[in-house]
């Protein structure tokens, strides 16, 4: 009886999962669908009242896309190893952080255009993030905010 109640419980949180992920509005899924219509292993997650992520993989690479909840595509985030990093990025953190240890490391594309990189550290309890664009300048969270508002 007892299996039984598991296996039920089981299904139950697997359908009210896969129905929470499906709350995305239809422009959203719309432009998504169209911009990586190979993405796989895509689950969603509501930023803010304006703002919708998608985590996603394409060749074997892991994404994250955001949007607007209007539909309009802000940014595109990308895994990447560090020997992939401009020259210019690695020597800048190098410098400025060379006792941090690193956690994880993504370039960034935004819907208007600019590239930037990401650099996630390992503190004690926590993390932190640092912005470079691609000639190594450490940005401000200012600098790679983008505003979900058409």
């Amino acid at each position: 009886m007892k299996n039984i109640f598991f296996v039920a419980l089981a299904i139950l949180c697997a359908v009210a999962t896969g129905c929470a992920q499906k709350k995305v509005p239809a422009a959203v899924d719309s432009v998504f669908k169209t911009k990586f219509t190979n993405a796989t292993n895509v689950s969603w997650d509501k930023e803010n009242s304006l703002e919708y992520e998608a985590e996603f993989t394409m060749k074997g690479v892991k994404y994250s896309a955001n949007f607007s909840n209007t539909g309009k595509w802000l940014e595109t985030e990308q895994g990447i190893p560090y020997e992939e990093l401009p020259e210019l990025v690695k020597q800048s953190f190098t410098n400025s952080h060379k006792d941090d240890k690193l956690k994880t490391i993504a370039k960034i594309e935004t819907s208007e255009g600019k590239m930037y990189y990401e650099i996630e550290v390992k503190k004690l309890l926590s993390s932190e993030e640092f912005f470079y664009d691609a000639n190594g300048k450490e940005l401000q969270d200012d600098d790679t905010d983008n505003d979900a508002e058409d």
